[in-house]
């Protein structure tokens, strides 16, 4: 367990999910994860519903591994992805019907309150993920785009800031002028192993090849 100053529980409203509560220090990692059955449709001329499934779930085990040492939090609105997270140690922010976009603030949101001051957000399709609490080091906002420059893999910015997220192609240039707009120091990260995500067919065959690096 992490060294902690704050302890909270979030779980589904019908309380189905339960355990010890994760502890929360100034820091932590926020993972979107959709439900693994339906996640990378876009891969269905490469891989069938169980082994993309299977891809997901193992991209997403990579990425909660990465944010070690700091506590994570998985906002998902889907009850397979919650015991999931909870058997990974993390905290459930469950926000169904949010879209990814209002689920990455609503899940800043209650980790600001639960007293979290700086908060990494991690996509959960990154199969070469490491050292994610090195990207939140810096202050003000940090942007890990990925390899094509396009989108926006990491973020870490302050919990307070008021940071409206803007997910989906040329998510980059929205989000790194919002850190302009807000006034806060920005940096943009170039770290191959959170550049690679895995979006279309191409994109499993250079990660499988990789043995060790990928899922």
């Amino acid at each position: 367990m992490w060294p902690a100053t704050y302890t909270v529980a979030v779980t589904a409203p019908d309380d189905r999910l339960h355990g010890d509560p994760l502890r929360l220090g100034p820091r932590a990692v926020l993972v979107p994860v959709k439900a693994f059955s339906q996640a990378k449709r876009r891969l269905h001329l490469a891989l069938g519903e169980p082994e993309r499934a299977e891809l997901a779930r193992a991209m997403a085990d990579r990425v909660v591994s990465a944010a070690h040492p700091l506590p994570v939090a998985v906002v998902c609105d889907d009850n397979e992805v919650a015991e999931w997270a909870r058997t990974r140690g993390a905290l459930v922010v469950w926000e169904p019907g949010r879209g990814l976009n209002g689920a990455v603030e609503a899940g800043v949101d209650r980790l600001r309150a639960a007293g979290v001051s700086q908060v990494t957000v991690a996509h959960a399709d990154l199969p070469r993920a490491s050292d994610l609490a090195l990207v939140g080091e810096a202050p003000g906002i940090t942007l890990v785009p990925d390899r094509y420059g396009n989108g926006t893999n990491v973020i870490a910015l302050p919990a307070d800031a008021g940071f409206q997220f803007s997910y989906g192609p040329g998510s980059f240039a929205r989000h790194r002028a919002e850190a302009e707009r807000l006034g806060l120091p920005t940096r943009v990260l170039d770290r191959p192993d959170l550049a690679w995500d895995i979006d279309e067919p191409g994109d499993v065959i250079p990660v499988a090849v990789l043995g060790p690096s990928g899922p």
